[in-house]
């Protein structure tokens, strides 16, 4: 409809003059009564100030026919202004597509429990994998003191091992059935594991209680943790599945600290007992929250699909990750039991220290992954690996050279420097490779493998 031309017919009725002159610059559709097909709208928008009545109610119309176009089209529109509607801005999906065509919520309330329960039993699982150090320091110096670092460290090697290699048995279950009884089981394995700890006194205790439970309950909340993020977010999977990792940093801070106050006045027995029953809490939560937006597949073979591996993108980022989990561990063992012998701190520090180290973790596990969404994942975790690399070669190692050096004096004070800044560099740059490995693999398939 366009305005009123000179020399028209004139007793044309007042409304319709109004409105024509109304919509001078925003134009009516032909027919707003049936529309033969609802097209994406612009904005709207008119001044409020001196609008009159007619102006208001076809806007009106105008909004109401658009609004309801939309809702049968299954959108919501962007942008829809009358003379005293400012902002009719309407919330479009958050749904985002994936590269196999997979859609994926990107947030909502159901995502975000699953981010919290996640965050919850990483907690636990990954708390009691960044504590590895204060047990591996303590038992060599009690219950296996007649055991050299080396062979104690053999506990840590199966833990680590099961923690992370089993995970490549526990992805396809999780496919078929879901996270519910995956995660119960690990919830129960973490909590019998802990438990245990306390009555342990051999050698092959540890190795079985530890090593062996313990792993294969790290696992089964570690990697359905992290997968069920995956299934409801794509864009954001970075930055949820920081948040989420951010918890297992969050547990390398407490625990250590609790462990090391308790040891001295309740002793070993105790101090993990006390630890299991906080475990025992926030497994019960992250059995709770955490689920998979996907059905389940009970037709699917369980066993590991090889022929991913023909992907060379893929092969190569698994050979990759397989090293650097090499690297990433062996500060986590032994930087308690390396300040413990540099004699450049006391004891107290050196069981503190590695908490040190978890809280540049923490901090490295939300924030590159928040900032990965934005310039890559891939750019993010090499970065972040290249920082782990510079820190041991620039810190940590010329730490290591001086203090064996006669200068008894003068070199501890800078041990003490240079071990306290390679940890805070160090945690940042190892806690972001482990939030954003697994948002790495999953853009290389597709969610439901």
């Amino acid at each position: 409809m366009s305005a009123q031309s000179k020399g028209s017919k004139p007793g044309l009725h007042q409304l319709e003059s109004n409105a024509s002159l109304a919509t001078t610059t925003n134009p009516l559709p032909p027919r707003i009564d049936k529309p033969e097909k609802c097209e994406p709208s612009g904005s709207h928008a008119s001044s409020s100030q001196g609008s009159s009545p007619v102006e208001s109610a076809v806007d009106e119309a105008v909004f109401s026919q658009q609004e309801k176009c939309h809702a049968d089209d299954h959108e919501a529109p962007a942008s829809l202004a009358g003379s005293h509607r400012h902002s009719m801005a309407r919330t479009t999906t958050r749904s985002s597509v994936g590269p196999h065509g997979e859609t994926y919520p990107e947030g909502g309330f159901r995502a975000w429990l699953v981010v919290f329960g996640s965050f919850c039993g990483l907690l636990a699982a990954l708390g009691i994998m960044n504590t590895i150090g204060v047990y591996q320091s303590y038992l060599a110096e009690n219950q296996l003191r007649a055991y050299t670092e080396s062979t104690i460290g053999w506990i840590i090697s199966i833990y680590v091992f099961l923690a992370f290699g089993a995970g490549l048995i526990i992805g396809p279950v999780f496919d078929q059935y879901g996270p519910r009884w995956l995660v119960f089981a690990g919830g129960i394995l973490i909590v019998l594991s802990t438990f245990l700890l306390g009555v342990c006194t051999a050698y092959w205790h540890f190795v079985l209680v530890f090593g062996i439970l313990g792993g294969l309950g790290t696992a089964l909340i570690f990697t359905p943790g992290f997968a069920a993020i995956g299934h409801f977010f794509y864009v954001k999977r970075g930055t949820a599945t920081g948040l989420a990792a951010a918890g297992g940093s969050l547990g390398g801070v407490i625990f250590p600290l609790m462990l090391q106050n308790l040891f001295p006045k309740v002793g070993w027995g105790w101090a993990t007992r006390v630890q299991a029953f906080i475990f025992l809490l926030l497994l019960i939560v992250t059995n709770l929250l955490v689920r998979s937006r996907l059905p389940p597949k009970p037709d699917a073979n369980i066993m590991p699909d090889f022929r991913i591996l023909r992907n060379v993108d893929f092969a190569l980022v698994t050979i990759g990750t397989f090293f650097m989990e090499w690297g990433l561990f062996a500060p986590i063992s032994y930087v308690t039991a390396y300040s413990l012998s540099s004699g450049a701190m006391s004891t107290t520090f050196a069981y503190q220290i590695v908490a040190l180290l978890n809280a540049g973790s923490t901090f490295g596990r939300w924030l590159p992954g928040l900032l990965a969404d934005k310039v890559g994942r891939f750019n993010a975790v090499l970065a972040s690996l290249s920082l782990c690399m510079v820190s041991t070669m620039a810190l940590w190692l010329p730490a290591t050279v001086l203090s064996s050096s006669d200068d008894a004096e003068g070199s501890k004070t800078a041990v003490l420097g240079l071990t306290i800044l390679y940890c805070i560099l160090f945690g940042f740059g190892s806690g972001s490779n482990i939030s954003l490995t697994p948002v790495c693999v999953g853009m290389l398939c597709k969610t439901e493998e």
